[in-house]
């Protein structure tokens, strides 16, 4: 399927002066089940090195869970979510290691991998923290929602009703955010080597320009981690690794490089 660029149009994320954007190409609604059949195609060529970071991935919200139920103390809740923000992006880099070796025609190793992931630690330990900022900012204001509910009110789903608007709202509005800040930053710092600053604003960019194919590939995403939470996060193990080298496809297709990709 071939895609044209979209010359970068004058707006506020190109002419913010921060950092240089680059390029992006123009996608199809197709594109979002290209790339999963892509990084469906990856996990049955190295399903060792799948399963050892889907185990990661299923075992971190469940320690949390279980930290919860035990404790029966909700606070354990943010320290284990920050943490899971900055393992995140890591164990995420080792997935687009190995479905990047296959584009180069190579045979991945876990060790490889692994090794990926110190590429551009700097940058990415920054890309954690932002997340991590914007993910207690995000925990705040949920609760300020909830101190607003009245203690004397009695929980029927009408008295509720105006607060679980005003927090799906909210929380829907955050997605958003992180999702046009993360969408892409990942990979272009594992791949390029470049400012956090530069691989934000290229991310923004890119789903700004592509809305309808990000938005069905976001819903995708949502989708993948409901059903993991509804297994029991058991379906981590396979679904969060199909998404990594998804993503991993997503950014060959959407993001401009200097030399043709022959990854199809």
């Amino acid at each position: 399927m071939s895609h044209h660029f979209k010359e970068t149009p004058h707006n506020a994320i190109t002419d913010s002066g921060i950092a240089r954007v680059i390029q992006c190409k123009e996608l199809d609604v197709g594109d979002p089940i290209k790339w999963l059949s892509l990084g469906l195609r990856d996990l049955m060529r190295a399903p060792g090195i799948t399963v050892f970071y889907g185990i990661f991935f299923a075992l971190i919200p469940w320690f949390i869970t279980y930290l919860v139920a035990m404790t029966g103390w909700h606070l354990v809740i943010l320290p284990a979510i920050v943490v899971f923000m900055l393992i995140g992006p890591f164990l995420a880099a080792g997935l687009y290691d190995v479905s990047w070796e296959f584009e180069k025609g190579h045979k991945p190793s876990l060790r490889h991998s692994l090794r990926a992931i110190k590429r551009n630690a700097v940058n990415e330990w920054g890309f954690g923290i932002m997340l991590m900022v914007l993910m207690i900012f995000w925990l705040r204001v949920a609760s300020i929602i909830h101190a607003l509910y009245p203690s004397y009110m009695e929980n029927t789903l009408e008295s509720l009703l105006p607060f679980l608007v005003l927090g799906t709202l909210v929380g829907a509005v955050f997605t958003v955010i992180v999702f046009f800040l993360s969408a892409f930053t990942q990979p272009i710092l594992m791949e390029r080597k470049v400012d956090l600053g530069t691989a934000v604003l290229t991310s923004i960019n890119a789903v700004w320009l592509n809305k309808v194919p990000m938005m069905i590939w976001g819903g995708i995403i949502f989708t993948t981690v409901l059903i993991g939470f509804l297994t029991g996060f058991v379906g981590f193990i396979l679904l969060m690794p199909l998404i990594g080298y998804a993503s991993w496809h997503a950014y060959i297709d959407t993001i401009e490089t200097k030399v043709e990709r022959k990854y199809e």
